[in-house]
């Protein structure tokens, strides 16, 4: 069985970063049946870099794996994780975790891993959204647009057709957002980049 612990894959303290169980989708699939004893798992590219062991229980799913910081000894865990219900509007019910980290018991969606899986705010997580400049948001935003008008992903692709039954209007208006936010984005990664500065000083007058 994979370990938790040794498995971010970007950046640090980003929600993205970390081995997510996520309450829905474990609902979604129909695995909170009682007494139900199976294993799930995270992969990059393909290959399982963690996997857990979960038994559901009545209120609880008890957690069991390993864990390891800094390639240190890996050490057994295995606790239970409270869950609560709550009523949906058009009938059914949803499932929500109670935080385990000690003192916090907060109602979430989703538990972060590491040494113990806890809420965002426990690990101190931020979304990796909170922490784009403007540029990357200006970029993730035009992309977003691009896959609306049905373009090649990348704001480096150049613009493409209007998609077949959208009108004029609403095109024009789409092209428009999207090389507004294409300008930020170029703008913001050539000043990254100190390509900005030496542009300006070629282009000014002798």
């Amino acid at each position: 069985m994979g370990g938790i612990g040794s498995g971010r894959r970007c950046g640090k303290d980003c929600t993205d970063d970390m081995q997510a169980l996520d309450v829905r989708k474990l609902q979604r699939q129909r695995l909170l049946t009682l007494g139900n004893s199976l294993t799930w798992s995270w992969s990059v590219n393909g290959e399982t870099c963690a996997a857990i062991n979960l038994l559901v229980g009545f209120d609880r799913v008890t957690l069991n794996y390993r864990t390891r910081e800094r390639g240190g000894d890996w050490r057994p865990m295995r606790y239970p994780v409270q869950m609560t219900w709550t009523a949906c509007n058009y009938g059914g019910r949803r499932a929500w975790w109670l935080c385990p980290a000690l003192g916090c018991g907060r109602r979430v969606a989703v538990l972060y891993g590491g040494t113990v899986f806890a809420c965002r705010h426990c690990h101190r997580l931020a979304y990796r959204v909170q922490r784009e400049t403007d540029d990357d948001r200006a970029a993730r935003r035009a992309d977003s647009i691009r896959r609306r008008l049905g373009w090649e992903p990348g704001i480096l692709n150049g613009n493409g057709l209007k998609p077949k039954g959208m009108h004029w209007r609403t095109f024009e208006r789409l092209q428009a957002e999207h090389d507004e936010h294409v300008g930020v984005a170029l703008a913001g990664m050539a000043g990254r980049l100190g390509l900005l500065s030496k542009l300006t000083e070629a282009l000014r007058p002798p």
